[in-house]
């Protein structure tokens, strides 16, 4: 299961010591080179290189171990360079927050430590990239067919409408608790036809938990780039589906988060 919370400690508090550290955002084959542009963590954000071992790579960057991760900004610069590694050669990404001492530490650690699986993973990848899928209901739409498919919803509905809240707050209680279960059970059947519609690609899939009181399906998939028109063009169809029901979004392509997301190395 993916994990993406930050980690707010300083390097220090990682076991960092000395003024700088090496923080690391993913791995890649060796073949890969930084843009001279790119930039990640840090105010100001500093500059990203690669550190090689063998047929592998890390994704780093500099810092300075006197200052706390986490920061909004962090977080963008370390998923979109993650994110904009993915859409042009494989990559797996590390939590937010790994830091290690040195380029040394990165290399042996970390590459030399784990090569065979970094290496079996990366050609797992090879030509791959995560989308995310989501829906959201919209919501006149949905009370709608709750109130037309349940009769006691309809008849609690009529009970308290024109009427003072504390008067029928027992049979709002009761609306609320039916309408929340039905949404859970349209939830769950509308998240299947997502995973069905998105089968004929071949994905891996990974059905989040929803964002939102309102989500209709929010599912992750790991499918081949060639296929992303594919894919478009599914949710496209979806969308036309649901039309009036459901707003449909496609996020991506981005790095796999949900599939192989790695902890962060010990500093």
């Amino acid at each position: 299961m993916t994990d993406t919370s930050a980690d707010a400690r300083t390097p220090e508090e990682q076991g960092v010591t000395g003024s700088t550290g090496i923080y690391v955002y993913g791995i890649v084959p060796g073949d890969v080179e930084a843009e001279s542009d790119a930039t990640g963590v840090g105010d100001p954000p500093s500059q990203v290189s690669v550190i090689r071992n063998g047929e592998i790579a890390a994704l780093i960057s500099e810092i300075q171990v006197d200052r706390p991760l986490g920061t909004p900004d962090d977080l963008k610069a370390h998923a979109e360079l993650l994110d904009g590694t993915a859409a042009v050669a494989p990559v797996l990404p590390l939590r937010f927050g790994a830091v290690l001492s040195d380029e040394d530490a990165v290399s042996e650690e970390l590459l030399a430590a784990h090569r065979d699986e970094f290496e079996a993973a990366l050609r797992e990848l090879e030509d791959r990239a995560q989308f995310v899928v989501k829906a959201r209901y919209v919501e006149r739409a949905v009370l709608g067919e709750i109130l037309d498919e349940n009769a006691d919803a309809a008849r609690l509905r009529d009970e308290i409408r024109d009427k003072p809240e504390d008067a029928t707050r027992d049979a709002r209680m009761m609306l609320g608790e039916i309408i929340n279960q039905s949404i859970e059970a349209k939830r769950n059947e509308d998240t299947q036809r997502v995973v069905d519609a998105l089968e004929d690609l071949e994905p891996m899939v990974n059905v989040r938990q929803p964002t939102h009181d309102e989500d209709a399906a929010h599912v992750a998939v790991l499918i081949e780039l060639s296929r992303q028109g594919d894919l478009e063009d599914v949710v496209r169809s979806l969308a036309q589906e649901w039309e009036g029901r459901a707003e449909m979004d496609l996020l991506g392509p981005m790095a796999a988060y949900d599939f192989v997301m790695k902890r962060e190395p010990e500093g």
